[in-house]
């Protein structure tokens, strides 16, 4: 069967799977968590395999630090999967009753999105969330992850499907692509597949959005930035800073740039200049902070850069306005921090700062669906339509509107026979 083909036929299962009751959908995920902690072993061999072959092929560290499933990993997508299991249920709740006429009730609903396909980049435990948002958000999902780890892949992939279907869910409900010439057959099933969700560099990224109908929903870079305001607190600032930077040098909200108010460089820069040597960070300063310091000057080609990797540009700025204009002009709207104790500066900044993430005094690191209580994330979108920031259970929903009448016809409107009174209602209609 054709990807095509396959899609056409999740579209046709896509109804049934929105209709499976929570407790089915939940027995699914539960199952699946319990089929991957069992076979531990398995999945581990597979993955040594493609560690071995990375290796081989000479790819970069930061892609072999994402493609590593580790038993940590395993423990955090299982843990994953048990706090999504405790979710309330999304699928089919009221956001609106409102009586049109007498007689006649409108009501919108939520409703899963349909089929969705997800290309991903080196991540094995990436498949395992992705598949379990789908399922408790009641999605088909269609799966592509990067060749770098096709054998773990193949081999989670193996678990879930088993898992979901003897769990009573669809036969249709996920496929894994394995295929790189799946892509492009991918992008051309418009008429079945309702929503893309890639994950990638910037230039995979734009391809998709240039070759598809489907919507696109994504990012592409992660530039993050934090500004160090004027009246900020150096015990708090180097630790952030820091974290930022190293808790997963790879990751796409880990901070590449700091904006560092004039004020602030005497207090903060020896601190902070003792921790990059401790850390290994190379820095790249603007000409006042690479005079007193021992590192390379800073060029607009840095403040373009997602390093993912031990390096951190500097600027030195005039005020929080020029940060603001900065981050605004470089960023790539993922997550943006301040660190200050002026709660008013702070507000300023978070409200004029045109990211999905905003944040006052803690890491760019905290830009995760799990950390912010989704159970997990299927991306990070940077855009501004449908979904934004982590895109978790409530960006995996869409609505549609029913409407209950009683032999009701327009024409009695338009002809002023009848008129509509709008009575919006509190309480459920059913």
């Amino acid at each position: 069967m054709t990807i095509r083909e396959k899609a056409a036929a999740m579209k046709l299962d896509s109804p049934r799977m929105a209709a499976q009751p929570a407790e089915t959908r939940n027995a699914a995920l539960a199952n699946i968590a319990k089929a991957l902690v069992e076979h531990s072993e398995e999945i581990f061999a597979a993955n040594g395999r493609d560690l071995q072959e990375a290796q081989r092929d000479n790819i970069p560290e930061a892609v072999v630090k994402r493609l590593k499933f580790s038993a940590q990993k395993l423990q955090d997508v299982a843990k994953g999967i048990e706090d999504l299991i405790k979710l309330p249920d999304m699928i089919y709740r009221t956001q609106l009753v409102r009586e049109l006429d007498e007689g006649l009730t409108l009501v919108k609903e939520t409703c899963p999105i349909g089929v969705i396909g997800v290309i991903f980049e080196a991540r094995p435990d990436a498949l395992v969330q992705i598949a379990a948002l789908c399922i408790k958000s009641g999605n088909c999902a269609i799966l592509k992850g990067g060749s770098e780890t096709k054998h773990t892949n193949r081999v989670l992939f193996a678990l879930i499907y088993e898992a979901a279907v003897q769990s009573g869910l669809p036969a249709n409900c996920l496929f894994q692509a394995e295929h790189r010439d799946e892509i492009a057959a991918l992008l051309e099933c418009h008429e079945s597949v309702d929503l893309l969700i890639p994950r990638g560099s910037n230039a995979f990224v734009q391809y998709i959005m240039d070759n598809t109908k489907i919507p696109v929903m994504g990012h592409a870079d992660g530039i993050c930035h934090i500004y160090v305001d004027k009246d900020f607190d150096v015990e708090k600032a180097v630790p952030i800073i820091i974290d930022s930077k190293t808790q997963y040098t790879a990751a796409c909200n880990a901070v590449e740039t700091l904006l560092v108010h004039r004020d602030a460089v005497d207090k903060l820069m020896p601190r902070l200049w003792e921790a990059f040597r401790t850390h290994q960070i190379e820095l790249r300063a603007t000409r006042d902070v690479a005079g007193q310091y021992d590192c390379a000057l800073a060029t607009d080609k840095d403040f373009e850069t997602e390093y993912l990797d031990l390096i951190i540009s500097e600027k030195t700025v005039e005020s929080v306005d020029e940060a603001i204009d900065h981050i605004n002009r470089y960023g790539s709207h993922h997550t943006d921090c301040i660190l200050t104790e002026d709660a008013q500066t702070a507000e300023y900044f978070m409200r004029m700062v045109d990211s999905a993430g905003v944040y006052q005094n803690c890491s760019t690191r905290f830009s995760d669906g799990y950390r912010y209580g989704f159970g997990a994330e299927v991306g990070i979108s940077t855009g501004k339509i449908h979904a934004r920031g982590p895109v978790g259970l409530d960006g995996l929903f869409t609505y549609k509107y029913k409407l209950y009448g009683n032999g009701h016809i327009v024409e009695d409107y338009a002809s002023g026979k009848k008129e509509f009174h709008f009575k919006d209602k509190i309480e459920k209609l059913f």
